[in-house]
């Protein structure tokens, strides 16, 4: 390897989520390295749409909770096990982790105890501040470096010496606040007085079978509540066969959407939205779209998270403003009942929704950093280790804490 070779980076993912924010990462490193870059790796859509050929399908990984895992374990360590070994074969200039963390912290403790001293950076912190607090100080071993999302997360990690920097949300250039919602309107032939609701049920195909019947259920309830309405269901290709099927006996004549582009459209066009707790609520406060938060795990998952977690709210948007904007029913309380009736009163209370709109607009204020891309400011910090390591000084320093 020379100072003049491309610059190649392994990335590697194990959900959408990740992916959403691994697609962004690979064209501000492409910007930053003039188009001589080399990549290799596990992603989705929004990471091949940039030229990863991936290594494993998304599906096999994009698994969450304790009882959902245990099932598909064998899987999982087969694929750890092949993606250290491509990453050793490969001998890329550092490898960057994206979310995920059961997935991709097994690969990377893999590769320490076999000796390797590649560059480990990880892109979205643990909550370790909700729960699992000891998983800091774990990361602390493995990684060399971690880019935060979110403003208040560094010092957690900084206190355990792992080396750690907020680079900002990569929701602030997605395009959520740019929808058009004429544009979906008359794309989908809906007139301009028709109510519409975006329901969002998640991306991973536990989540959506445990929330499809749900949200269809409010929705229904919802009906006998406030009269006729449309919906509009955004959905990643990885579960889209699965949503489809679904949502054909939902009321509300429902409009399947899989484009980033067309969802934030429908965003525009809507006056509410039922989602699934994740990123996905700082993409409706970016867009200004007043939100219910519903959320159910497999049963064993949520007696185990509710005797570990430490703060009382989980949505990003609640977190950031330190106080209960956001109605989030979580595990037994996301009940069909209780969310039509939170999407009732944000469909037709105004100053329960301008009270929302003005609490998305300090939440989003929260996330900016310097005005910078954070995607920019993510393939810089990346690009500074492949630097260092390039001219002999390695800033890999986590392997030799490896117990």
């Amino acid at each position: 390897m020379t100072a003049t070779d491309p610059i190649f980076i392994f990335l590697i993912t194990g959900e959408p989520s990740g992916d959403a924010l691994g697609g962004p990462l690979i064209a501000a490193l492409r910007q930053r390295t003039d188009g001589q870059l080399r990549i290799a790796g596990i992603g989705g859509e929004r990471m091949q749409e940039q030229g990863l050929e991936s290594l494993i399908p998304l599906d096999d990984l994009a698994i969450m909770g304790v009882a959902e895992v245990l099932p598909r374990a064998p899987v999982i360590f087969r694929r750890v096990r092949e993606t250290i070994a491509a990453i050793r074969a490969l001998r890329p200039d550092a490898v960057v982790t994206i979310d995920s963390s059961g997935f991709s912290w097994r690969v990377a403790h893999g590769l320490r105890r076999r000796g390797e001293r590649l560059p480990l950076i990880h892109y979205v912190a643990p909550m370790v501040w909700a729960w699992r607090a000891g998983r800091a100080r774990r990361m602390a071993r493995w990684y060399d470096h971690l880019m935060t999302l979110l403003p208040f997360e560094p010092p957690y990690f900084e206190r355990v010496g792992l080396s750690c920097r907020f680079v900002g949300h990569p929701v602030l250039e997605s395009g959520a606040d740019r929808g058009h919602g004429h544009r979906f309107r008359t794309a989908h032939g809906l007139t301009a007085d028709e109510l519409l609701i975006t329901v969002l049920p998640g991306s991973r195909a536990g989540e959506i079978r445990r929330l499809l019947p749900i949200f269809g259920a409010a929705l229904t309830l919802l009906h006998g509540a406030i009269g006729a309405f449309r919906v509009v269901v955004p959905t990643v290709a990885t579960v889209a066969a699965t949503v489809v099927g679904a949502v054909a006996v939902w009321p509300g004549n429902p409009i399947v959407v899989q484009q980033p582009g067309e969802k934030y459209d429908a965003f525009a066009a809507s006056r509410a939205a039922l989602s699934a707790s994740g990123s996905v609520a700082l993409e409706l406060a970016l867009a200004r779209l007043p939100m219910v938060v519903g959320y159910r795990l497999n049963p064993l998952t949520e007696v185990v998270l509710s005797r570990v977690l430490k703060v009382r709210q989980v949505n990003l948007v609640n977190l950031l403003l330190g106080r209960p904007l956001v109605a989030e029913l979580l595990g037994r309380d996301c009940s069909p009942s209780r969310l039509a009736a939170s999407l009732a009163e944000l469909i037709s209370d105004e100053p329960v929704r301008a009270a929302h709109r003005n609490g998305y607009s300090e939440a989003i204020r929260r996330l900016d950093g310097d005005g910078a891309s954070p995607s920019l400011r993510a393939a810089d910090q990346i690009l500074e280790f492949v630097a260092a390591r390039r001219c002999g000084g390695s800033r890999s320093t986590a392997w030799r804490n490896e117990r």
